[in-house]
This record gives C-alpha cells, sequence and structure tokens, in this order.
C-alpha cells in the first residue's frame, strides 16, 4: 500500500495549531514591548520628579540657584557644604532628564542654563578634587568640562569669561 502524500504543514502539525504557535509568539512580543515601553515610563517619571525637586531647591535656596561663588566659598564651611550638595543635586537631575529625555533638547538646554552659575564651583572642585566630577557619568563629565571651556572657566582663577 501507498503512503498518502502529505501536504509541508501537516508535517508540522495542524493549520490550527500553527495558528496557536502564531499568535503565541505575537503575545510574548507585545508583551516584551509592553515591559519596554513601562521602564521608558518609569524612567521618564523618576527623571521628572528629580528635575522637579532640584527645581523646588532652586526655589527655595535663590542664593544657591545663582550663586556668589567667592562669597560662599569665604563664607562658612556649612553654607559651603549646602551649595556643593545643591550642585551635587542639579548634576543628578540633569544627569536623570537627559538620559530619559535624550530625543528633546529642550532638556539639555534647561540644564545647560543652569549650570554656567555654577561652573566657577566645579572649576573648583575639579582641581582641588577632581574624583568629585568622577562621580558622575561620562556623558556629564563630558558637558561640564564643555561648559567650562566655552565659558572660558578655567585653573588656576575658575572665572567666569565674559561669553
Amino acid at each position: 500500500m501507498s503512503q498518502p502524500s502529505l501536504f509541508w504543514w501537516q508535517k508540522y502539525g495542524t493549520l490550527a495549531q500553527m495558528a496557536q504557535a502564531s499568535v503565541a509568539l505575537l503575545g510574548f512580543v507585545a508583551i516584551l514591548l509592553q515591559i519596554n515601553e513601562i521602564r521608558s515610563n518609569t524612567r521618564a517619571a523618576s527623571a521628572r520628579q528629580a528635575f522637579l525637586g532640584y527645581t523646588d531647591l532652586a526655589f527655595r535656596n535663590p542664593k544657591f540657584s545663582v550663586p556668589d561663588y567667592d562669597t560662599i566659598k569665604t563664607g562658612n564651611r556649612d553654607e559651603l557644604v549646602q551649595y556643593k550638595n545643591f550642585v551635587s543635586y542639579f548634576l543628578y537631575a540633569c544627569e536623570e532628564v537627559v538620559a530619559a529625555f535624550a530625543g528633546e533638547p529642550e532638556w539639555q538646554a534647561s540644564c545647560d542654563y543652569d549650570l554656567k552659575p555654577h561652573l566657577p564651583f566645579l572649576c573648583d572642585k575639579d582641581v582641588a578634587e577632581p574624583a568629585y566630577l568622577a562621580t558622575y557619568s561620562v556623558d556629564t563629565q563630558r558637558w561640564v568640562k564643555t561648559s567650562m571651556k566655552s565659558a572660558s572657566v578655567s585653573p588656576p582663577d575658575c572665572k567666569l569669561g565674559k561669553t
């Protein structure tokens, strides 16, 4: 007796089984895309929250958001520590928003605008404690150094240039 010939798809199961496997695969891909979207939305919300925290801190401490660094530097130690922590929080918030919103240049522009008054402090800090900037990402370090260069802030005086 001769064996009846099989269609190619009969070797792999019935059409219903193949359709079920395809739907399961599409469902798995959809779940992966959904997890990625949730991760992205969570990162964006976290970055917004960090920047909002910085904005609130700047509102409550105008002497740090637009600093007279020479006065802070020669003032009491506690104020200098507070200012250092203010700048650290600012850099962290900018690091978060720039990473979370890479395709939205207005976040980078906002950080650039707020960074300029802190460049003398960051220049002094980089000379005295190079490890300070090393606590931030390579991109943040590059951003700060590029900003110092374009604002003509350099050791030993670390003063804002006339730009």
